[in-house]
């Protein structure tokens, strides 16, 4: 099993929260410029290292996958950002088109590809806020390891970060290998 290189060393709690602040800016700069849905993808990478080749790899992935579902549904972009930081790859695109349809589909992606499940695809609406799984009548994610509900394992810490961290590396080495 190949190791998640880091691009970068790991980073701090307080760089996470600020890059999680900046984002958020963004994304309500552009919902009030836009008056539009905007989606807000980032990756699921447990431990402190959130920038590697691999994750670099795997964003290039999702952002592939985003683009052409958009080409294929023929939703207008009137933006699209894509930032490689220390703090995790972050992309963002705002689409003429319906908030609720928008997060459907992407939830589906994120269901379909076996790489999808290390993908954080958010929605918001100008008028709604954020449009959650819950709102469509969809279940929350699943635990990478043990198949229980993620929230609730991320926040009591139930596995070790080594046994998550493996988990992410078998779905990145099993996707990347297919050939």
């Amino acid at each position: 099993m190949t190791t998640l290189t880091p691009v970068r060393a790991g980073v701090s709690l307080e760089a996470l929260l600020a890059a999680k602040e900046s984002r958020a800016a963004r994304q309500a700069d552009w919902l009030a410029h836009y008056q539009q849905p905007v989606i807000s993808l980032t990756l699921v990478t447990p431990g402190a290292v959130k920038d590697s080749i691999r994750y670099r790899n795997t964003m290039g992935v999702a952002l592939q996958a985003c683009d052409q579902l958009l080409w294929q549904h023929r939703w207008p972009v009137l933006e699209r950002q894509v930032l490689w930081l220390p703090t995790g790859a972050e992309a963002l695109w705002c689409v003429e088109h319906s908030a609720a349809e928008i997060k459907a589909q992407c939830v589906e992606m994120e269901q379909r590809h076996p790489l999808g499940r290390l993908w954080d695809f958010d929605v918001f609406c100008p008028k709604n806020g954020q449009v959650g799984r819950h709102s469509l009548d969809l279940s929350t994610r699943r635990c990478l390891v043990c198949d229980e509900p993620a929230h609730g394992c991320a926040r009591s810490r139930r596995h070790p970060v080594e046994e998550v961290l493996g988990r992410v590396e078998r779905l990145i080495d099993g996707w990347f290998a297919r050939d």
